[in-house]
C-alpha cells in the first residue's frame, strides 16, 4: 500500500525537501556513481509526486519509497517531461516503480490534457518506459557517464 502526495515545490515541507533531496542524491550520486548537478534549477517550477507508505500518525512521514517530478513544458524540454523516477531501496521489488509511472503520466495528463510527454531514459529502461506508452526518439547520447535516449509519449489520455 502507497500513499502519493503530489504538489508543487513551493508547497512542499521542509522535511518533504530534505527527504527528495536525500533520496535522489542516495539513487543517483552514491547507488549509480554519478557525480552531476541534481540541483538543476528545474524543482521550483515542478510538481513532485512522493510514495510514502500510508501515514500511521497525524504529522508522522513514513519512508520516502518512491519518486518523480512532473516539468512543466518549456523547462526542460518543448514538451513537459517526468524526471528524477526513482524507488529507494526500502521500496523496491514491490512494484512501486510501475505505480509510480502510471500515477506520473496521470497526472501530467491531468495537468497537461493532451500534450505528448519526453523523457530521458536510461537506456537499460527503455521496455520498462514502454509499457507506458513511451517510445524511443533519439540516438542514445551520454549523459554523466551512463547511456540515454529520449523517450517520447504521444498526448493521449492516461
Amino acid at each position: 500500500m502507497i500513499a502519493w502526495r503530489f504538489a508543487r515545490f513551493d508547497q512542499l515541507g521542509a522535511r518533504e525537501v530534505h527527504d527528495i533531496l536525500q533520496a535522489r542524491s542516495a539513487v543517483f550520486v552514491v547507488e549509480q556513481n554519478c557525480v552531476f548537478q541534481d540541483v538543476d534549477g528545474a524543482d521550483p517550477p515542478s510538481w513532485h509526486l512522493l510514495g510514502r507508505p500510508p501515514r500511521v500518525g497525524e504529522g508522522e512521514f513514513g519512508p520516502l519509497l518512491a519518486y518523480c517530478r512532473l516539468v512543466p513544458p518549456g523547462v526542460k524540454y518543448a514538451e513537459a517531461s517526468i524526471g528524477r523516477v526513482l524507488t529507494t531501496p526500502a521500496g523496491r521489488r514491490k512494484g512501486l516503480g510501475r505505480l509510480l509511472m502510471a500515477e506520473a503520466v496521470r497526472r501530467a495528463h491531468e495537468l497537461w490534457p493532451g500534450q505528448a510527454l519526453r523523457i530521458g531514459a536510461q537506456m537499460y529502461l527503455e521496455r520498462f518506459y514502454g509499457e507506458f506508452g513511451f517510445g524511443k526518439c533519439s540516438e542514445p547520447y551520454d549523459e554523466d557517464g551512463i547511456m540515454h535516449i529520449e523517450m517520447l509519449r504521444e498526448g493521449a489520455e492516461a
